[in-house]
């Protein structure tokens, strides 16, 4: 994006950059806000740590509806078992997800940072339970300062104890997609679970006790890539949490009623003190923005306060707030039938990057579906016998083979085995029982053996390519198969 509005005022109105610690460490003590962005994070944070818990809680036939089983290499989703062949399918839906992604922020930025990031999510619950434990930001900014007492002992135990209690709890929930979630917790908590899952258990624990509860915005400024490369992304038509200079300049305190030349912006710091990230947004789009709406509630709040419009600081575009030839005045001096004549802007309706992303999006979706129409329910490697290529009985010809045959699907099934010679002078007898029985999600190793009757047709042959196929007694169509050699006696 061009440059700020701000930066084309004149000196004596440009915005200076604002210190915003508040304590002696350099911590950010975020104001609590309410208003109506605030309320759509609370309730989407909400249920995306909720569905985080309650997933693997989730049971279908008997299972876990939803487990990555690490160990027998196996990923259960309802009905759907994928296992390592199958990891193409996972690699198109990130992949989906991520151009998905790009779609939504060359429209709304980091809108995603803001509402559904779960770094941003479990951030605000550690802040949550730090508010109830210690007090609003004053308490806690003071308690910094404060010396040591028991008091701000008793505070800083029980906040870092419900931390921990958090984060381990989030360690749970986050193994409970890789093993069975209910004996998990058991496990757990009464300290019975074997040495490397509680080795992975309170390693996430520290993770995001340390994340969540110490670095905070330090991941979305230091840490998180995609601050770094969502300019790429944006255009002029790109919404995001924006300051409107233009209206808002020159700031100053003012009482209320009282008529000013000053522009709407009362310079209340609200802004600023309610930033989760610590930037002043009226110094123009910064990358430590997260978009998280919490400055526009606080701004709308102080308007209404001052009898001003709203939306001084408001999710908007560049070109939403490009000067034109009518410049609006600040709204504390023009009367509202001024404020409803707003300059006509064209926008632009597809952008070129957001029809590639939509594209790729497309793409990626196809390719996912079709990958998982066609995904093979039935794992068959046929493994010739090493020793011997060939044994004579009489007048017949007869080959070993090891077929490995795994049931990928959740149910029992009876498979029927059979042969397709391509040499029609050869009859080829399976002197094997053709049927098998397997179990859900087991490989077996069943030997089989070939005859064919030696004759005219294959005493010139050396050897012949043969094909073997499994396919499932109840449904034929689900088939697979595997070539290979049936070897004869050299003439």
């Amino acid at each position: 994006m061009s440059a700020p509005e701000s930066s084309r005022l004149p000196s004596s109105q440009r915005i200076p950059i604002v210190n915003v610690s508040s304590s002696p460490s350099g911590k950010i003590h975020v104001r609590e806000q309410y208003g109506v962005f605030q309320r759509i994070r609370k309730y989407s944070n909400t249920l995306l740590i909720a569905v985080f818990f309650l997933l693997p809680f989730i049971t279908y036939q008997g299972r876990q509806a939803i487990l990555l089983d690490v160990t027998q290499q196996q990923f259960f989703f309802f009905n759907i078992t994928l296992w390592p062949q199958d990891f193409t399918i996972l690699a198109w839906m990130f992949m989906a997800a991520a151009f998905g992604l790009f779609f939504v922020t060359v429209y709304w930025g980091r809108v995603w940072c803001g509402f559904l990031c779960p770094q941003t999510a479990w951030t605000a619950m550690f802040m949550w339970i730090e508010a109830k434990a210690e007090g609003n930001h004053h308490h806690r900014a003071a308690l910094d300062k404060a010396p040591l007492s028991a008091s701000k002992i008793r505070k800083r135990m029980t906040k870092h104890c419900l931390w921990a209690l958090t984060a381990l709890m989030t360690g749970c929930g986050f193994m409970g997609y890789f093993m069975p979630a209910k004996d998990l917790y058991i496990d757990i908590f009464t300290f019975s679970s074997g040495f490397w899952t509680g080795v992975w258990v309170w390693f996430f624990a520290l993770c995001t006790y340390i994340n969540a509860g110490w670095m905070r915005e330090m991941m979305c400024l230091h840490c998180c890539p995609y601050s770094r490369f969502q300019a790429v992304m944006f255009d002029s038509n790109t919404k995001t949490v924006s300051y409107d200079a233009a209206r808002g300049e020159s700031r100053g305190p003012r009482k209320r009623s009282q008529s000013t030349d000053l522009g709407d912006c009362v310079d209340c710091h609200l802004c600023v003190d309610v930033c989760p990230t610590g930037i002043d947004i009226r110094n123009g789009l910064q990358y430590e923005c997260i978009n998280c709406g919490a400055c526009v509630d606080a701004c709308n709040q102080t308007m209404e306060k001052f009898g001003y419009q709203p939306n001084l600081i408001s999710f908007t575009s560049e070109n939403a707030l490009k000067p034109t030839s009518a410049i609006l005045a600040p709204q504390s001096q023009i009367t509202q039938s001024h404020t409803d004549q707003q300059p006509s802007i064209p926008t632009k309706k597809l952008p070129l990057k957001a029809l590639g992303y939509a594209s790729a999006l497309l793409i990626m979706c196809v390719l996912m579906v079709v990958d998982l129409a066609n995904r093979s329910l039935i794992q068959l490697n046929v493994i010739r016998d090493r020793q011997t290529l060939y044994r004579e009985v009489g007048e017949f010809v007869e080959n070993s083979y090891q077929l490995k045959i795994r049931n990928k699907t959740q149910q029992p099934v009876n498979y029927i085995i059979g042969i397709d010679s391509r040499h029609p002078g050869c009859d080829l007898t399976l002197i094997t029982d053709n049927k098998v029985h397997i179990q859900p999600g087991e490989q077996i190793e069943y030997p089989v053996t070939l005859r064919c009757k030696q004759s005219e047709n294959t005493s010139a042959m050396s050897k012949q390519t043969i094909s073997f196929y499994i396919a499932d007694q109840a449904t034929p169509s689900n088939k697979v198969s595997q070539d290979s050699n049936f070897f004869w006696p050299s003439n």
